[in-house]
Parts: structure tokens; sequence; C-alpha cells
């Protein structure tokens, strides 16, 4: 009787130890209208055509944002040795841009490779980290309450090609740290154009949320003096949408982070053009 009892305990406790417990979200943060604030995470994508093992981490960001829906924005940065174009290319990724933030964010010591939230974890070397890595790191993000609300809004002309962006910074805390930035980027999705994949190349590959442009310097524009607790910060700015660009699969994605020796990212959001 005693061993079937020790044997039913200890297998109640294998049971218990082997089942997976979700993370646990708790991203809300109150703003000055007592509106509930989203947290939302950056990941950055480091991914070239000629890297073969890169389309399996988009697949794993796809994947994670079809769970976490418009709360992980993800950026596709074309960058270092894989990211030269073949000559059958259509069109060239790399940009004056991405070549910064790879040189500011570090080089990726294996692919696929990203950034999340530019946050070095703890026990990392640097801020580039694997894909068998982001979900937990992006769980562990988005728990985090927000500090600062990023709003966005954006109007563009089909005509013209313009594009309007607003950008509203409200503090929802008192803030310490000692410089923040805020970036704007262009990105464009679903972009067809030869890759190299486990099976060789593919000359149809949808090239998934690629940075194009930026609207403010690559590392970003410096608001610390601007923001105040209880008021909002209102930046604008504006670009003419280049020829060859699909307005449709567009989107601009503002985030406001550190400058500095940390480059975290506070808060982030998400406007597609049409």
């Amino acid at each position: 009787m005693k061993h079937n009892l020790l044997f039913f305990l200890l297998f109640t406790l294998l049971f218990a130890a082997c089942k997976e417990v979700p993370p646990v979200i708790t991203p809300l943060e109150s703003g000055n209208s007592g509106q509930v604030v989203p947290r939302k995470a950056l990941i950055e994508e480091f991914t070239g055509v000629r890297c073969v093992n890169c389309p399996a981490g988009t697949a794993d960001i796809l994947n994670l944002q079809s769970i976490y829906k418009e709360r992980l924005i993800a950026v596709g940065i074309h960058a270092g040795s894989f990211s030269l174009p073949y000559s059958e290319s259509t069109f060239d990724f790399r940009t004056e841009e991405g070549n910064n933030i790879i040189n500011l964010l570090g080089r990726p010591l294996g692919y696929p490779s990203a950034v999340v939230n530019r946050k070095k974890f703890d026990g990392e070397i640097n801020l580039q980290v694997g894909r068998s890595q982001w979900a937990g790191f992006l769980a562990q993000e988005l728990a985090t309450p927000p500090v600062i609300d990023v709003k966005l809004s954006v109007v563009y002309s089909k005509i013209t090609r313009k594009v309007q962006v607003k950008v509203d910074l409200t503090p929802l805390q008192a803030l310490t740290q000692p410089e923040i930035r805020l970036s704007i980027m262009l990105t464009e999705d679903k972009i067809v154009n030869v890759q190299l994949t486990p099976d060789g190349k593919q000359v149809d590959y949808v090239h998934r949320h690629n940075l194009r442009k930026m609207l403010t310097p690559y590392d970003g524009e410096i608001v610390t003096s601007l923001l105040k607790n209880g008021s909002t910060l209102t930046k604008n700015y504006s670009i003419t949408l280049p020829d060859g660009y699909y307005d449709i699969n567009c989107s601009i994605v503002a985030f406001a982070h550190l400058g500095g020796d940390k480059l975290e990212v506070l808060q982030a959001a998400e406007v597609k053009l049409l």
C-alpha cells in the first residue's frame, strides 16, 4: 500500500513538472486619459538573400505575430555578409541605415539572428539572439508595463505618394532615463525576390517586413528634453514614397528607445499606409 502511495505521489510530481506553463502576459498601463496602453515589442530580424537558414527564422517570427497580433512589430534588416544580392536578384534590399544599424546593435555570431527590443538580456553577451530564444524574450518584454505611450497616425496620398507621419509621445510615469530617442522606419512587406533556401535558390520567395528607408537618423532623434510627465510631445515627418515601392504593402514603424550605452526600446507602434 505504501509503495502504491509513493508511486502515485512520484507520478503526480512528474506530471506537474512536465506540464508546459504558458507565459503570463500583463503588459498594460493606464495613460493620462485612463485608457489602457498595451505594451508592444519590436523584433529586428537580421537576414540576407544568401542566408540559407533565414527563411526558417522569418517563419518563426510570422508565427509569433499570429499569436501576439499587432503587439509584435517585426522589421527585416538585410545587412552583413549574407545580404549581397545575386545577379538575378530583382531588388537590392541593403540600405545605408541597415548597415549602420547592424554596426550599432552588433553583428550576429550566426544566422538566423534578431534583436528583441534592443535589449541585452541576462546571460547574453550581446544584443543579437538566436531563434530558439525569441519567444521567451518576447514574452518577457511584453510582460513589462510601458513607461511611455507611442501613438502613430499616417496620412498617405495615392496621387502624390506623399506620406505624412504624426507621432504623439506621452510619458506614463516620470522618466529618469538620461537619453530618449525616437526612430521612424518605412517598411515594405511581401516583396518577391530570389532567396537561398535549403532546397536551393528560390526566385519567387516572398520577403517580409523589409526595412526600406528611415525618416529619422538611423540611431534616432533625441527627444529627451522635450518629454515632460503628463504632457504629450507631437512630432511630424514626411516622405515621398519612391517609385517601385508598393504602397499597399508599406508601413510606418515608430519606436521610442534609449540612447547612449543602453538602447532598449520603450514602446513601439506600426501603421500601414493603406
